[in-house]
């Protein structure tokens, strides 16, 4: 589902973000990407999504060599990808069913998959009833769960969740944490990266340890140590 092999990713002259990063992730799993600051993890995503490119090495998501990827590929690319980041990205002048199906009408999908798919997933993260809801009107993890649900919309092999939980107080933390593990279990396969050490612990999922660019530890069940 993910290779990355012998991945190395240098901005000019300093020292790599990434060096030779080998990284295999199967379909449907759950994997925790640690690390400190700066140790190269949003780099890692970055080349994920091709908001980067690689300096060297090979990327493959779901069957696609990056290697081969043009710049009108890319958006194909990223539909398949669901990316949910810390701080929610959402439009405040639509509503949540607007700002969900914004994320269908972008890529040119027509009304009638609009209508059928948005409604699910609002439901299926917990937002049935808030639909005509603004952002400004919801709390911390509901606003997460509209961002998780735009992501979703497009029906992607790989959820990308980075820091999902880093603006939330502890119940909605674990609130979105839970609903990652139901979008895992229908299937979908979620890299998450957090600094978190009581979700990694409790999830007792892989976790991959990044440290100065490189892949220190790879733990099929692994615990937070950085």
């Amino acid at each position: 589902m993910i290779l990355l092999d012998r991945v190395t990713k240098s901005y000019g002259t300093n020292q790599a973000a990434l060096s030779r990063i080998n990284i295999h992730i199967e379909d449907r799993e759950f994997v925790c990407v640690i690390g400190p600051s700066g140790a190269g993890k949003s780099t890692l995503l970055k080349l994920l999504t091709r908001e980067e490119a690689p300096t060297s090495g090979k990327i493959i998501v779901g069957g696609i060599d990056y290697d081969t990827l043009s710049k009108k590929d890319i958006p194909y690319l990223r539909r398949r990808i669901g990316t949910v980041f810390q701080d929610f990205k959402l439009l405040p002048t639509k509503t949540v069913t607007e700002n969900v199906a914004f994320a269908l009408e972008i890529t040119g999908a027509s009304k009638g998959r609009i209508k059928n798919n948005v409604p699910r997933v609002i439901e299926l993260v917990g937002l049935k009833g808030k639909e005509d809801n603004f952002p400004h009107q919801l709390s911390g993890g509901e606003r997460q769960r509209v961002s998780i649900a735009r992501a979703l919309v497009r029906q992607p092999k790989v959820l990308v969740a980075d820091e999902p939980t880093g603006n939330l107080d502890p119940k909605h933390a674990w609130d979105i944490i839970k609903l990652l593990k139901k979008i895992n279990k229908h299937g979908t396969t979620v890299l998450l990266t957090t600094h978190n050490q009581d979700i990694v612990n409790a999830l007792n999922r892989r976790v991959v340890t990044i440290k100065n660019g490189r892949v220190v530890k790879d733990e099929a069940k692994g615990r937070y140590q950085v």
